[in-house]
């Protein structure tokens, strides 16, 4: 994308066909998010008592209402998304909600304690500018912290794939074209869903140009009675699906 050039929104949770089939996705309790996502991000969490906080890609916000529930005075849901915000309002309470792209964050005119992000800044087209944003949104020694797919999932070009022996055992992830960053169309329950890759470097570069202190990354995995459940999960071993960072607004 060249500079100056406009982005154009993505909004494929909007799909009926991509809605339905997610919803399923989510409703399934042994999905990846509540598995292996969620225990590692509220584990990030700092102490919300009295704060305020803006969650960028809320979705149905149920996290919105989990940090409700830990002690946040205000929290505010950002997404794209005209039916899951409609989920989102109908399932939880005392939550504003606002319908933005997180391609761009300048109509939001206020500052905030907590910036977080769960599995949707994959999604965002230029990354820098998009950190850029989130410092401006936050205070002093805010903190800023987001899970995404994990750069070694988004790396390759024609999708994921892996080397198994004759029995269907994972021998191993085959990983390609880590260094070609920038955009992944992909089938994942529809056609044509775009992502964006980038390296851990750019990621890392990103946030320390814009002022931030990185706290803490996590990687996870699944626990052994995960995996000993869940034979299938033991893929992720190999390669991780989700990279989580935590951050803090440098206030030197």
């Amino acid at each position: 994308m060249r500079k100056g050039d406009k982005i154009k929104p993505q909004n494929i949770y909007d799909n009926p066909i991509f809605f339905e089939g997610y919803s399923r996705l989510r409703e399934n309790p042994e999905n990846v998010v509540l598995l292996v996502e969620k225990p590692a991000l509220f584990s990030l969490i700092p102490d919300l008592t009295g704060k305020t906080i803006l969650d960028l890609g809320c979705g149905y916000g149920e996290n919105c209402a989990e940090y409700k529930r830990l002690g946040a005075a205000k929290v505010t849901g950002v997404d794209i998304s005209e039916k899951m915000l409609a989920v989102a309002t109908a399932e939880t309470s005392g939550i504003e909600y606002l319908r933005i792209d997180m391609n761009d964050l300048s109509e939001i005119r206020r500052t905030f304690d907590c910036v977080f992000s769960s599995l949707a800044v994959h999604y965002i087209v230029d990354f820098n500018k998009f950190c850029n944003q989130v410092a401006a949104l936050l205070n002093d020694g805010g903190y800023f912290l987001f899970s995404q797919e994990h750069p070694c999932k988004t790396a390759p070009l024609k999708g994921v794939s892996w080397t198994k022996d004759d029995q269907g055992n994972t021998i191993h992830y085959n990983l390609s074209d880590y260094a070609r960053i920038g955009e992944r169309e992909q089938k994942w329950i529809v056609d044509g869903v775009i992502k964006y890759h980038r390296t851990f470097s750019e990621i890392v570069n990103a946030l320390v140009s814009n002022g931030f202190a990185i706290k803490k990354m996590i990687e996870p995995v699944p626990d052994e009675t995960t995996l000993i459940r869940l034979p299938n999960y033991a893929e992720l071993i190999h390669r991780p699906n989700i990279l989580l960072i935590k951050s803090i607004k440098d206030l030197k």
